[in-house]
């Protein structure tokens, strides 16, 4: 799949690199990301202008999982379209109302059925549930490199 949900454990929440960051920092480090992709989104080329919102393009954090350690490691930044980013966050756009926008940008980007998007939903919070029963570290060092 070229367009993927990314679904942080319940219990790292509202722990993210813009929590950890002061609001000039995460400017620096957003900006760098919408630069580096050419103010375009990185998974579907768009670049937002056209979905209704004031965004052109919205700033990804990429995380990694070490099932054994329970460690969340950042592992990098995409540049996103809204609805790319609303979808890698289908928790949060279903709680609002928006998962119907989710299942169509599944469907679009990634060419599926509407059925092997469901599927794909489906899998997609199975795989949160069972990281959600667990205490995660939030490992941020790659931000000690990051050249912001």
């Amino acid at each position: 799949m070229i367009l993927t949900i990314e679904l942080v454990p319940k219990t790292t929440w509202y722990t993210n690199v813009r929590s950890h960051v002061t609001p000039s920092q995460w400017d620096v480090i957003r900006r760098k990301s919408y630069a580096l992709a050419n103010h375009r989104c990185e998974i579907c080329g768009d670049t937002g202008k056209n979905q209704g919102t004031w965004h052109h393009v919205e700033c990804h954090e990429i995380w990694g999982f070490n099932h054994e350690t329970k460690v969340q490691k950042l592992i990098g930044f995409m540049a996103l379209c809204p609805l790319c980013h609303k979808t890698k966050h289908a928790g949060l756009a279903q709680l609002k109302g928006d998962g119907e926008l989710v299942i169509k940008q599944l469907m679009k980007v990634n060419k599926i059925t509407r059925q092997e998007a469901s599927e794909y939903i489906e899998t997609a919070f199975e795989l949160w549930e069972e990281r959600s029963q667990h205490e995660w570290e939030l490992d941020i060092t790659m931000l000690d490199s990051y050249q912001c």
